[in-house]
């Protein structure tokens, strides 16, 4: 067999792309063994594919780590009220939600309802529930930022508009006049404020 000639075919390609093909296997293998061309071009193909597999990557969301955790029933962060981590765009909605749902009023809420969940002097973090919206505003010296656990709502951050809904986040610059629209009935969520 003229190895060069047999590369040149597609086999490798073939090989690589069809790794269920149990004879092409068969053969590859056994020819991998008595000649290092096959390997070395073997070693090519797999880098090519794997090169043009990071070139059409696509991030996934942050959030979608929690959520397929949650869907497997893997709790991906245990929360403690007497011990909350800032919340950022890698939390858990659905382990916060759990941690203060024993914290939510009853249904028909109140047009607004807040709840302290910790306050030092770096952070304060609300428990939050509202069906008002929040006129514009701006901070100097409080770093604000919202975690959505139920509900929707827009906010305007300078001359940028974000829609979230529950498991977004979104830090709010600090001198940038911002204003939140709700959505759906009510929102649910933690708002931080990181004092600077």
């Amino acid at each position: 067999m003229e190895i060069n000639s047999y590369i040149n075919e597609g086999n490798l390609e073939q090989y690589c792309f069809e790794l269920n093909n149990v004879s092409l296997g068969n053969e590859i293998a056994s020819l991998r063994l008595g000649h290092p061309e096959i390997r070395e071009e073997l070693n090519r193909i797999e880098f090519t594919i794997e090169e043009l597999a990071k070139s059409h990557a696509i991030t996934p969301s942050p959030k979608l780590k929690g959520r397929i955790m949650a869907a497997l029933g893997i709790a991906e962060e245990e929360l403690h009220l007497d011990h909350l981590p800032p919340t950022s765009k890698y939390s858990n909605y659905e382990n916060w939600l759990k941690t203060v749902e024993h914290l939510i009023p009853a249904e028909p809420f109140d047009d607004f309802f807040a709840h302290v969940l910790q306050q030092n002097e770096q952070m304060a973090q609300t428990l939050v529930i509202t069906k008002l919206n929040v006129p514009d505003e701006v901070h100097d010296v409080v770093a604000e930022s919202f975690f959505i656990l139920k509900g929707t709502c827009t906010c305007t951050v300078g001359s940028e508009i974000f829609t979230l809904n529950a498991g977004d986040y979104l830090a709010i610059p600090l001198h940038t006049n911002h204003d939140i629209r709700i959505d759906s009935p009510y929102v649910i969520a933690i708002l931080q404020h990181q004092f600077v």
